[in-house]
């Protein structure tokens, strides 16, 4: 098998798919991409067989069919190091060659025929979602899922379909991110999975993978996997298990003073409280008093900040402790000119953060002994 590649659309194709190879797995054939060549058309592969992507590679020339798997990590250095426009691969029974003009490697390659299948993307059932909006639902909840925990549901981002929107969630049990993106049904009667959870590294591998912001995304959920299909690229992963939290019972705003916070000022401010914490004294006092916001830190053998900036509030006195990062895991996803409404309540209470857009951030006070 031969064909002739264009080396930068190679690159980055293989840069996509190997965000799915697992670097760590006692399956060592799942360290490598799978090259298909079939009718003119190719295609990598990748999976570690929870979560799978197929994309089509553009800019190549073959009149040859047939597969090989391309160790992932040496192969992406070769292309990364050439400059050459193009790349000429030949592939023989236990061998790969990669070609340039001046420069050229042989690689050992192990049987194609021994690497998992990734599923494609068929049928008429699926939601259509905008590709910006799906990509900034993506961006302003996945943050917030809980990769550690032994609660599987929160290792996910939940997608919760309605008439014309799709709510995404996450939480890990301290916060919980919560975002709406419009969507059409195409040929859905009857959901196959009305809760489906998808893993964070499927929604981090979804959002890299829209390259065009103007595309549509089609999703299709059945009742134990999701597929994806952006441009070039198709998604596969199997559904986190578990039962996702009640997420609308958390967010609640009742009773609660409202303080007004511009973005850029709030988020350099937590920024810079940030640094005067450790380990073992992550907390930042926030005190919103009439038409200021004070952050103050001690950590004992770091030192103590104090910084005041301006906001509008005319409300009574609260003062709430915060962990800083997870205020600024949300602030570092708006846009820096933008404003938010923060509800509170009292320093024991959740706070809830609320755009303009609909996008809703909740997360829990540090207890007062922290």
């Amino acid at each position: 098998m031969k064909l002739q590649c264009h080396r930068s659309s190679l690159a980055a194709s293989l840069q996509i798919v190997s965000g799915v190879v697992p670097t760590r797995t006692p399956k060592e054939i799942l360290r490598n991409v799978k090259l298909q060549v079939s009718d003119g058309t190719v295609t990598l592969l990748a999976t570690d067989q929870e979560v799978g992507i197929r994309v089509k590679l553009d800019g190549v020339e073959t009149d040859s069919s047939g597969e090989v798997l391309l160790p992932t990590m040496r192969v992406s250095s070769i292309l990364r190091e050439l400059t050459d426009d193009t790349v000429d691969i030949e592939v023989s029974e236990s061998s790969i060659c990669i070609q340039s003009a001046s420069s050229r490697f042989s690689l050992a390659s192990e049987d194609p025929d021994e690497f998992p299948d990734v599923a494609s993307f068929e049928g008429d059932q699926y939601f259509a979602i905008p590709g910006a909006a799906l990509r900034e639902g993506i961006n302003r909840t996945v943050f917030s899922t809980d990769q550690e925990s032994t609660r599987y549901a929160l290792g996910g981002v939940l997608l919760d379909p309605g008439a014309d929107r799709i709510t995404l969630a996450a939480t890990d049990s301290r916060r919980l991110a919560v975002a709406a993106v419009p969507c059409r049904s195409e040929g859905i009667e009857e959901l196959a999975n009305p809760a489906p959870v998808v893993p964070a590294k499927a929604m981090r591998l979804i959002e890299r993978s829209i390259s065009d912001e103007d595309e549509e995304i089609q999703v299709a959920i059945n009742a134990n996997d999701i597929l994806v299909r952006c441009g070039q690229s198709t998604i596969y992963s199997r559904l986190v298990e578990g039962r996702f939290p009640s997420y609308a019972e958390l967010i609640t705003t009742d009773n609660s003073s409202i303080v007004t916070v511009e973005v850029d000022s709030f988020h350099s401010a937590v920024r810079q409280a940030q640094i005067v914490t450790s380990e073992e004294s992550r907390g930042v006092n926030f005190t919103f008093r009439q038409g200021q916001l004070t952050l103050e830190t001690v950590a004992a053998d770091v030192g103590e900040s104090k910084i005041e900036i301006p906001l509008s509030f005319d409300g009574e006195e609260i003062a709430v402790s915060f962990d800083p990062r997870f205020i600024i895991d949300f602030l570092k996803v708006l846009k820096p000119e933008s404003t938010v409404s923060l509800h509170l309540v009292d320093g024991e209470s959740a706070a809830v953060f609320c755009t303009d857009d609909g996008y809703t951030y909740v997360v829990m006070p540090l207890s007062k002994d922290r």
